[in-house]
């Protein structure tokens, strides 16, 4: 915050003293519980809107149905877009004073630091703040972390039954076996799959693209499209998209991360917006989103608390050298890098074609697109 005024250094320390101690007040860590949670948010009118990131309408309905299992007569509203436009959708409304979600839950995460400084985030520690990772959450309460998600190899296992055939590593993907049996997300429309890009053409070189594009990969739009043809038998194998640490009961798809070159993972992170309309209802949300329970039982991937184990045969995401969490927000933060690299990766790999999975929510949703 910029502090600097005529009014000399005295005024100046005082406001500063003001401000820091105001600021300190509102992120205690929450000390109510759920249940008490749950009774203000319903004395508020039981409702809570969240924009989240994602591909299609009805991405978020297990969350949805889970919370409101567990909070009947509070109604969860998730709207999801691609996290590009809900960032930009965000930007717009509070520009117009319009302010329609209380709270963003996006994959880019570079704009939660810009927020903060902007001052449009309310500073929040929900319930079980201590036991998230120290590296997923902002020290002030201004976002937090609220799952970890990945992307690396998924793979049909009907159709690849041998697990020695399986690819794991980026070169992998040039055998001949899978010319057009690809099916990859533009990584021009999709950050998390352009960082993937960027890792690899740092280990490998730009050769490796052109190499890839022999491939004769099947594009789509968003990151559901690559599991649901992976699942269906469309495609063979994707690394553009995550899956189940768990394989989910009866499906066909494995999720397969590399032993040598890297994989994607991140912290996808979430803050009420300040003004909100329901901030009991969202404060409601981000305690039960980190609650021990949720974060074994409805979320697929890694936890971002420190005390809920990975499943057998995996370790927790920051102990792995090949798959920093930290490293895509990195990225991130630098706009030029990104775009140059993007505008890079489009002349071998081409732009977006066709309409957004997600529809098209409009300026101002405050429920999901018809499903």
């Amino acid at each position: 915050m910029n502090r600097r005024t005529a009014l000399g250094l005295a005024a100046s320390a005082s406001l500063l003293a003001t401000a820091g101690n105001a600021l300190a007040a509102g992120v205690y860590p929450e000390s109510r519980s759920l249940d008490q949670l749950y009774k203000a948010a319903l004395a508020e009118g039981g409702r809570v809107i969240v924009y989240a990131g994602g591909d299609t309408p009805g991405q978020q309905d297990g969350t949805k149905k889970a919370f409101e299992q567990k909070f009947p007569g509070v109604t969860l509203d998730v709207i999801v877009d691609y996290s590009k436009f809900h960032e930009a959708r965000i930007d717009n409304q509070i520009a117009t004073k319009t302010l329609v979600p209380d709270i963003v839950q996006i994959q880019t995460l570079q704009n939660f630091p810009r927020w903060k400084k902007e001052g449009v985030l309310q500073p929040y520690k929900p319930i079980g703040w201590d036991k998230v990772f120290r590296a997923f959450k902002n020290a002030d309460g201004a976002y937090t972390g609220v799952f970890v998600d990945a992307f690396s190899n998924l793979v049909n296992s009907k159709l690849l039954p041998d697990q020695a055939t399986w690819p794991r590593e980026a070169k992998d993907y040039l055998r001949p076996e899978f010319k057009g049996k690809i099916v990859l997300t533009y990584p021009t429309d999709d950050d998390a799959v352009l960082f993937w890009f960027k890792q690899v053409v740092d280990k490998y070189g730009w050769d490796y693209v052109a190499q890839l594009a022999k491939q004769e990969p099947i594009y789509v739009r968003g990151t559901q499209a690559p599991t649901d043809m992976v699942e269906g038998g469309q495609a063979t194998v994707t690394f553009s998209t995550d899956g189940g640490l768990v394989p989910f009961p009866g499906t066909v798809s494995r999720f397969v991360l590399p032993k040598e070159d890297p994989f994607v993972a991140w912290p996808q992170q979430a803050a009420i917006l300040k003004g909100a309309k329901h901030p009991e209802a969202a404060r409601l949300y981000l305690s039960w989103l980190l609650d021990k329970e949720t974060q074994k039982n409805v979320w697929y991937m890694w936890s971002v608390r420190t005390d809920v184990a990975p499943p057998d045969g995996y370790k927790r995401i920051w102990e792995y050298k090949n798959g920093d969490p930290t490293a895509f927000g990195k990225f991130l933060a630098d706009r030029a890098a990104v775009e140059s690299f993007r505008s890079q990766i489009a002349l071998y790999l081409g732009e977006p074609k066709g309409e957004p999975s997600p529809g098209h929510p409009g300026l101002h949703p405050d429920k999901a697109l018809p499903h």
